[in-house]
């Protein structure tokens, strides 16, 4: 299975579109700001200016976090991927600069991570589980890899290769090496993407020595704290070493456990070494750790972590919604596992969830101007819940313009900027239709040059022409997903109904594919009244409303305060509305529903005797989840009360 090329494509998807559009016009080049300290009222960044220093173009220390070089490794990662859909001079002549200030700080013998080079180059891996360095690393491996294919320059992928150089002469299973691994992982999975590039099998080696040395007694961790004086930052049992992934060998892990970005990461590193060295076992262990995620402890909305201690999984079924983490980087470190998942099965459950993660908790952690980022991802908000109450003042009612841990933004912005890599895959003999985004593809299967044009409205609607371009005739399979979400569908070929039963969630059609040829696909979207497994505490009674890939909810902008008075029926019927002029357009939902009045109530009485509480008929509007909080800050609801 090989990803579709962003070269190879020229997306016109009226959704992401915009997306990228806003990516390259405001996000890219307002982030390039922050990376430099130039937004008013935004926390420093110090990541370009760490660079400088380090390089000793200009005095001064360190400042920031231990990881600040990732953020402008995945800048430059979303750069990359801009430049390959739409070639910019002016901004790769600015990523140019960029990299000449990282590579300007490499040291002799290839080593890269400013905090260190500032601080003593001395103590250097001398604290893997906390300082960084290897996720940097990653990071950096994964920037260089796109821009290289996006540019034909290799300034950066030459530095990631002497550093990775550098890690490999210290760390491995040899006698007198470090035997240990990264305590934030990213450098498996960048470094299984070095090598589908370079094809050096000591890139592949080391991305699988680092999953497989992972929580062999005696613990590296453990050992490193006390070699070399460090804190051990979590004291309790639970968190002290599974926060890291660490507790246990990987292939022993059974369920998703500690820092929901890290185990992602570790998942997708996991799959991606599983599927170079054919590894069953590996492989099988990822199955079994998929299957607890995404069927006992992710949000319906896509998002993962459900406690702020730790920004953690915590146990299956603990799902609650208004203090809920669910961290922009962690959904979509989800998407990077589904994604290699499903290059290994051609099995669409992987692709079902990747779509409603990026539909809702992975693009609803930035504003709809690009602006403004969401770090945490509630499904329930009270304004003054989030100001007062301790244990749910990391829920914000509005984004931020930047963070001083800002890992969430550059991350959204390379995982939009490459999303048609993820909608388009191929292998020898097929084409895979994934997502729903409207491009213009010119790619070769088995050979042979083919031409494709999607064009849809999707999300908003369900109907997908795909049209062939090809001047010359080919032979191939064309796999159409069917969505998850969809219970009724119709696929015609030329105007004649095709009745192939799915397989593994795909329509195979195989034929000769000539020019002019038509597929037309009709996905019903209806609106569905969701329910979570009665072990979930917090949703018993309740429903989320969504309509295709889309989730919904309420906001106090429609709806007024007190949301959680409101509930709704069962057979509750809607109506759907495109709105252009809401929310950069939307479909909204209308309902009539129910709102529970103050009527028998008092102002002084808190508590008394049970009588049936008295409900007022309420017009209820619901808007697409991601799209909430560009508005005026108020309440936020998805699981609303249900009357039978």
């Amino acid at each position: 299975m090989k990803l579709i090329s962003m070269k190879e494509m020229n997306m016109k998807d009226k959704f992401f579109n915009e997306y990228m559009q806003l990516i390259q016009n405001h996000v890219i080049p307002y982030q390039w700001e922050a990376l430099n300290d130039r937004i008013e009222g935004a926390e420093p960044s110090y990541a370009m200016q760490n660079f400088r220093v380090a390089s000793g173009k200009i005095p001064g220390k360190f400042m920031g976090m231990v990881f600040q070089d990732s953020d402008v490794y995945k800048w430059l990662e979303a750069v990359g991927y801009t430049l390959m859909l739409n070639p910019d001079s002016k901004l790769e002549q600015i990523a140019d600069g960029a990299i000449g200030d990282i590579c300007g700080a490499q040291q002799p013998d290839g080593y890269l991570n400013t905090y260190y080079i500032i601080n003593g180059l001395d103590k250097r891996f001398t604290n893997l589980k906390d300082n960084h360095e290897l996720y940097c690393l990653g990071h950096m491996t994964e920037a260089a890899v796109v821009y290289y294919q996006a540019t034909g320059k290799r300034e950066l992928m030459d530095a990631a290769i002497r550093y990775i150089d550098c890690v490999d002469s210290i760390f491995g299973p040899e006698p007198g090496k470090l035997h240990g691994y990264p305590g934030h992982e990213v450098i498996e999975m960048a470094l299984v993407r070095l090598y589908e590039v370079t094809k050096e099998k000591k890139h592949l080696a080391l991305a699988k020595y680092f999953i497989d040395e992972r929580g062999k007694q005696p613990l590296f961790f453990e050992e490193e704290t006390i070699r070399n004086q460090n804190n051990f930052h979590w004291k309790d049992s639970y968190f002290k070493y599974q926060y890291y992934q660490a507790g246990k060998e990987v292939r022993l892990q059974d369920k998703a456990e500690g820092h929901a970005v890290r185990a992602v990461y570790l998942y997708s590193g996991m799959a991606a070494v599983s599927k170079e060295t054919k590894d069953e076992e590996l492989f099988h262990v990822c199955e079994r750790l998929w299957d607890n995620i995404t069927k006992k402890q992710m949000y319906i909305t896509g998002a993962i972590g459900a406690s702020s201690y730790g920004e953690a999984f915590t146990f299956d079924y603990d799902l609650p919604n208004d203090t809920v983490y669910g961290e922009t980087c962690a959904a979509i470190g989800l998407i990077f596992f589904a994604r290699r998942m499903f290059e290994m099965t051609k099995d669409s459950k992987y692709m079902d969830v990747l779509e409603r993660i990026l539909f809702n908790g992975a693009i609803s952690g930035m504003s709809l101007d690009g602006t403004k980022f969401f770090y945490v991802n509630p499904l329930e908000v009270i304004p003054e819940a989030s100001e007062k109450d301790r244990n749910k003042n990391h829920v914000k009612v509005e984004r931020q313009k930047w963070f001083g841990c800002a890992c969430c933004p550059p991350n959204i912005a390379r995982l939009l900027s490459s999303i048609g890599s993820y909608a388009y895959t191929k292998t020898e003999d097929c084409f895979f239709m994934n997502l729903y985004i409207g491009s213009d593809i010119h790619t070769t299967v088995g050979g042979r040059e083919i031409g494709i044009k999607v064009r849809t409205d999707y999300p908003w609607d369900g109907k997908v022409i795909i049209s062939f371009s090809q001047e010359e005739e080919a032979e191939y399979g064309y796999a159409i997903r069917i969505p998850g979400w969809c219970k009724n569908y119709e696929i015609a070929v030329n105007g004649e109904r095709v009745g192939q039963e799915p397989v593994q969630g795909y329509v195979y059609l195989n034929r000769t594919w000539k020019k002019d040829d038509e597929i037309t696909c009709h996905f019903k979207m209806e609106v569905v009244l969701n329910q979570a497994n009665p072990k979930v505490r917090e949703d018993t009674g309740k429903a989320a409303v969504s309509r295709g890939p889309l989730v919904y909810c309420l906001e106090e902008a429609d709806n007024g305060a007190d949301l959680h008075r409101i509930r709704i029926r069962k057979d509750t019927v809607f109506t759907e509305q495109y709105e252009n002029n809401l929310l950069k357009g939307v479909v909204t939902l209308t309902c009539e529903g129910e709102k529970q009045t103050a009527a028998g109530w008092n102002d002084d009485t808190l508590y008394q005797p049970y009588q049936e509480p008295v409900y007022e008929k309420k017009t209820l509007k619901w808007i697409p989840y991601y799209s909430w909080a560009n508005r005026n800050p108020g309440e936020m609801l998805v699981w609303a009360r249900v009357d039978s």
